[in-house]
């Protein structure tokens, strides 16, 4: 599998896939998902699976963006999104920009964080990421979704052999089993069931989840969790470990229920588990499939747990929680990052581009788009200071704890700063733990200049 990173320019085709022969199957697969809105790509090709839309999210233009750029000079752009994408034989792995020795320990850290999972005795050690891994933080997270909507059923054919007849009568099963008549009469009926087709897909993947290193872990990362694993195993009776492919293939068609609608997401995610090698790359001539994250919403979905206890409102798109408005009479919504309403008031933006590389004062206009967002919240919001909040490798900062730039604004303005806050990102760590244990000091310094 071929590898880059995100917000990376110019990179050639040649450059990533040194070892092919021909280029030139390799650059038409690459073209069918270059350049593409991302919201046309995930339509038609239901086995792509993006992040945050997949959680019904349109997430500052998510569905607009593309999952990466190509030129004429068959040279390949990155932008935010990270993950694993691949057509027909060409595969591309497209890591954060913070991995070091293709251990992408900041991406599992984000990831681990957002949805809530805890392991503890964790490690990549065989050097190299796969979608399974990834997979496994979303398994609980959707789990718990689905079953607050209800534990799933559906009708299900049964067939019955006894005395209590309640359907129709299978004559032929009837007199192979019951003659001589013996007071038992064979019928089969529909009827309401929690063991279906859904629920064994769903008991099938936490028994192939536990068989992982640090499955055990992901099923046992919180008490609701635990509750859901044992909630689908005591609905399961039938469940048989040599039944999985036909339980998979039983659930190739997706769910479309109007109640249920929280399962169809699980339901993707269940199969791409249990078929591993072929739950990112399908055989489908010119099919796309993957699993990708925006790394613009992980990272400010991290940043507001890393700022917990800051006081900050952190507005969703989402639910249109804590919406607000830039006009008068209730007009132009907007949803600011994170701001502060009480004195003193702040705003801030996060973002997950290459900020170092702004200079707010200068004629450059790369970032300038984001320092105008910022200023337009502070002048809404009345707010003293305004934050642009990023990540920066270790490596480009030195000994220095953070990254720290300010900017007071003009003095026929009203009186008010604009900071380039960057949090430090450790470099090669020697294990997840090191990392882990660095990036939390990092956290620390990080939320002490909010």
């Amino acid at each position: 599998m071929s590898r880059v990173t995100d917000n990376h320019a110019g990179i050639h085709v040649n450059e990533i896939y040194k070892e092919e022969k021909s280029l030139e199957p390799i650059i038409a697969d690459l073209r069918l998902i270059a350049n593409k809105k991302i919201s046309e790509l995930v339509e038609a090709n239901k086995e792509l699976l993006v992040f945050p839309q997949a959680l019904n999210i349109n997430h500052d233009g998510i569905r607009k963006s593309s999952i990466f750029s190509l030129s004429v000079e068959d040279k390949v752009s990155t932008h935010n999104i990270m993950g694993f994408v691949g057509c027909n034989k060409t595969q591309l792995t497209i890591a954060s920009r913070f991995e070091t020795g293709r251990k992408d320990y900041f991406l599992h850290y984000m990831l681990q964080k957002v949805f809530s999972i805890n392991i503890f005795d964790f490690d990549l050690n065989s050097g190299n990421d796969n979608i399974w891994d990834f997979l496994l933080y979303l398994f609980p997270f959707y789990l718990k979704k689905a079953l607050n909507q209800g534990l799933y059923k559906e009708y299900q054919q049964r067939e019955y052999n006894d005395a209590n007849v309640r359907g129709t009568i299978d004559v032929n099963r009837h007199i192979r089993l019951n003659i001589p008549f013996c007071g038992k009469v064979a019928y089969k009926t529909r009827e309401h069931s929690y063991d279906n087709n859904v629920t064994q897909l769903i008991r099938h993947t936490i028994e192939h989840i536990r068989n992982h290193a640090w499955g055990r872990d992901v099923l046992t990362t919180d008490s609701e969790t635990i509750d859901g694993v044992n909630l689908i195993n005591s609905s399961t009776p039938d469940y048989n470990k040599k039944d999985k492919h036909k339980v998979i293939s039983q659930n190739l068609r997706p769910i479309n229920h109007p109640y249920y609608t929280e399962y169809q997401v699980l339901q993707k995610i269940c199969l791409k588990i249990l078929r591993q090698d072929g739950c990112a790359y399908g055989q489908e001539k010119d099919k796309i499939y993957g699993l990708l994250f925006d790394g613009a919403w992980l990272w400010e979905e991290y940043l507001n747990i890393v700022l917990k206890g800051k006081n900050l409102e952190h507005p969703r798109n989402k639910d249109k929680s804590n919406k607000q408005y830039l006009f008068a009479n209730n007009t132009g919504v907007i949803y600011p990052d994170f701001f502060k309403p009480t004195d003193p008031i702040m705003v801030a933006d996060a973002k997950y581009k290459h900020i170092e590389k702004t200079n707010f004062s200068g004629e450059d206009d790369y970032g300038r788009s984001d320092l105008y967002q910022v200023i337009a919240y502070m002048f809404r919001f009345k707010a003293t200071k305004g934050y642009v909040m990023f990540p920066i490798k270790e490596e480009q900062i030195g000994d220095k704890l953070f990254f720290y730039e300010k900017y007071t604004l003009h003095e026929k303005s009203y009186r008010g700063e604009i900071v380039k806050l960057g949090m430090k990102i450790p470099q090669n760590m020697g294990s997840f733990k090191a990392f882990t244990d660095a990036i939390k000091i990092s956290e620390e310094k990080f939320s002490d200049n909010i």
